[in-house]
């Protein structure tokens, strides 16, 4: 353990310098390989536990109203030049904004935990100039699952890395994240791939309902 923390320091000092800053920082821009490092680094004693949890929490939630801010005040302009770019772009906005107009606030708290769809949900949320206090509420609880699970993968496998490692080589602990990075990315592809199906076959069902209803109204007009 105080290897890995002593090459850091000789290594980067600056980064250990100013640490909760940069993780600050990444978290607000970056978001999930920053909480997981944070996790991990908060499991081997690199940074405070509580302190650091709170930091990315914080910038998980400032990260909703950046994005937030950019659709509130540049309207839809920046969710239209990212939907024309292919069809399958023009797919997922359209999809979103069915989602957003229905739900709202689930659609908010859905978009923390579903891969690529977070930034075009809250410049769309901003763009309709969805109600700021629902918005914090739901962009809270959003953060809060999201930071939960990728801080907590983070942390489990710095455990486990402990539990099987005495640190001793820098290429333990590269290993060790990239294989929290890669697991965070199936369960993300997974939550995405779960959403679409559900949203397809929702649409389905209304359409089936659809035709039912005017073969009956049909039916039963003089």
């Amino acid at each position: 353990m105080e290897a890995f923390i002593s090459f850091f320091q000789q290594h980067f000092p600056l980064l250990a310098e100013y640490k909760y800053l940069l993780i600050f920082l990444g978290a607000t821009f970056e978001s999930m390989n920053t909480i997981i490092l944070s996790g991990f680094l908060a499991s081997i004693g690199s940074v405070e536990f509580w302190p650091v949890l709170l930091i990315v929490l914080a910038g998980e939630i400032l990260n909703g109203y950046m994005w937030y801010a950019v659709g509130y005040f540049g309207g839809a302009k920046p969710i239209d030049r990212w939907g024309r770019k292919d069809e399958k772009s023009r797919k997922i906005i359209e999809t979103v904004e069915r989602y957003f107009h229905r739900y709202s606030g689930r659609a908010i708290v859905l978009a923390k935990l579903t891969w690529s769809l977070t930034i075009a949900t809250m410049i769309m949320a901003g763009s309709f100039k969805y109600d700021m206090k629902r918005f914090t509420l739901y962009n809270l609880i959003g953060a809060l699952g999201w930071v939960a699970i990728t801080f907590s993968i983070g942390y489990v496998f710095g455990e486990g890395y402990q539990a099987i490692f005495v640190i001793t080589h820098i290429g333990y602990v590269v290993l060790f994240l990239a294989g929290a990075i890669v697991l965070i990315y199936v369960l993300r592809h997974l939550f995405r791939s779960k959403f679409f199906r559900t949203r397809r076959a929702a649409e389905r069902f209304r359409e089936i309902g659809d035709k039912i209803k005017e073969g009956i109204d049909r039916m039963i007009s003089p």
